[in-house]
C-alpha cells in the first residue's frame, strides 16, 4: 500500500486527523477575505468581455512575415479599439477587433492589407454581433439560477436543508472566486468561459455531496449516544474522505493545467485560457470550499439545534466526569465508534467470546495423517 493510501486508512478508522471544525473560524475568514478581493477587483477593474458579448469583426489574413505585436499595433492604431492578434498555425493572423460595425470594418481592411502587405482580397473579415453573446449570457444565467434550486431542493430531500444551505454557500463562493480571478488576471471572457464556469459546479458540488453522504452515514441515531459531538463527527467524516477529494482533485486539475499552462501560456494558444482558467480555478476552489467551508458550515447550523446541544452538554459532562474518576477514560480513543456502550463489551465483540475452554478432545480418535 502507498503512503497515501496509508494515510487515507487512518484516516478513515480515527487514528490520525485534522482539526478541521475547530479551526473553522480561520477558514472562513480566509475565505471571506478571498472574496472580497474578487470581489473588489470585479468592480475595480471589470470583466474583460469579448467580442461575442460586444459586437466587433475578426480578421484572418494570410501567410505573412509580420509579427503579432506589430499587427496589434497596426490595427490599434487603423480602429482605435482593443485589439488582441494570435498567430496561427498556417503562419497567417487572427486579428479581433471590439466595437466595430460593418462601415468601419471595410476601412480597417485596406488598412491591414496595406501595413501588412497582404492582398486585400485575401484577408477575411467576420462581423459579430452582440446580440448572439448576450443571448447566451441570458441563458447561462437562467441555467445557473435553475440548477442552484434544483440542487437545493434534492440535497434538502435526500440529506437535510442545513446541507442544502451549505452547499448552496460554496457553490456562490466557488462562482464568486472564479469570475474574481478573471477580472484580475484581465483574460478575455468568452462562450468557452461561461461553458468552463457552468462546468464547475458539478465538481465542487461533486466533492461536496462525498463528504455530506459520509456524514449522513456517521451521524445517523447520533442523539443516542454520548460519546461524540456533532462537529466531532463532522470532522471525521472530512478526515476520512480527505485522500479521495485530493485524488479526484489532483487527477481533475492535471489536464486542465496542460491545457492553461502549456497549452495556452507555453505554445500560445491563448484560445484554451477561456475555458481552462475557469475550470482550473473552479476545480481548486470547489476542493478548497468542499473541505473547509461546506461541511464546518453544516456543522455550526447543526449545533444550534436543540437536540444536538442537549448531546452536546451530555457528551461533555460524561467527560468530565470520566476525567474527575480516572485520565484513562477521560474521552474515546481516536479510532472509537460513537456506540453507547461498555468498553469491554466493544472488545469482546471485536475478539469474541472469551473464558471458552478449549475441548480437551479435540483431536482425539483421529490418525496423525491425512484428516477426513
Amino acid at each position: 500500500m502507498s503512503k497515501l493510501g496509508h494515510l487515507g486508512a487512518r484516516l478513515i478508522r480515527g487514528e490520525v486527523g485534522y482539526d478541521f471544525i475547530g479551526k473553522r473560524k480561520i477558514w472562513y475568514g480566509i475565505s471571506i477575505l478571498i472574496t472580497i478581493t474578487a470581489i473588489v477587483g470585479l468592480a475595480v477593474r471589470g470583466l474583460n468581455m469579448g467580442i461575442e458579448f460586444e459586437g466587433g469583426a475578426v480578421f484572418t489574413t494570410p501567410k505573412t512575415s509580420v509579427s503579432a505585436g506589430t499587427a496589434e499595433r497596426s490595427a490599434q492604431a487603423a480602429s482605435g479599439h482593443a485589439v488582441i492578434v494570435q498567430k496561427l498555425g498556417t503562419g497567417g493572423l487572427r486579428i479581433q477587433i471590439s466595437g466595430v460595425d460593418t462601415a468601419k470594418s471595410d476601412q480597417i481592411k485596406a488598412d491591414l492589407a496595406k501595413d501588412l502587405s497582404v492582398p486585400e482580397a485575401k484577408i477575411n473579415a467576420d462581423l459579430v454581433g452582440p446580440s448572439w453573446g448576450q443571448t447566451i449570457a441570458k441563458k447561462a444565467w437562467t441555467g445557473l439560477i435553475v440548477f442552484m434550486i434544483l440542487v437545493v431542493i434534492y440535497l434538502a430531500i435526500a440529506f437535510e436543508w442545513r446541507m442544502a444551505i451549505a452547499a448552496l454557500v460554496a457553490l456562490i463562493h466557488d462562482i464568486t472566486i472564479t469570475v474574481g480571478i478573471y477580472a484580475l488576471v484581465g483574460f478575455e471572457v468568452t462562450v468557452g468561459t461561461v461553458i468552463g464556469l457552468l462546468t464547475i459546479l458539478g465538481y465542487s458540488l461533486y466533492d461536496t455531496v462525498v463528504v455530506f453522504d459520509s456524514l449522513k452515514e456517521q451521524t445517523k441515531d447520533i442523539t443516542k449516544q454520548t460519546r461524540f459531538t456533532y462537529s466531532e463527527v463532522a470532522n471525521r467524516s472530512i478526515n476520512g474522505t480527505l485522500v479521495r477529494s485530493i485524488n479526484t482533485t489532483v487527477v481533475a486539475l492535471l489536464p486542465v493545467a496542460g491545457l492553461l499552462f502549456i497549452g495556452g501560456g507555453f505554445l500560445g494558444a491563448g484560445m484554451l485560457n477561456d475555458i481552462s482558467l475557469s475550470l482550473f480555478v473552479g476545480l481548486a476552489a470547489g476542493a478548497y470550499s468542499s473541505i473547509f467551508i461546506a461541511t464546518p458550515l453544516v456543522a455550526d447550523l447543526k449545533e444550534r439545534d436543540p437536540q444536538i446541544k442537549a448531546l452536546r452538554k451530555r457528551v461533555l459532562a460524561k467527560r468530565a466526569s470520566a476525567a474527575a474518576d480516572g485520565p484513562s477514560d477521560a474521552a474515546p480513543a481516536a479510532g472509537d465508534d460513537y456506540e453507547d456502550g461498555d468498553p469491554s463489551d466493544d472488545a469482546a465483540a471485536v475478539v469474541g467470546p472469551r473464558h471458552q475452554p478449549a475441548s480437551r478432545n479435540r483431536g482425539r480418535g483421529r490418525p496423525s495423517g491425512k484428516r477426513r
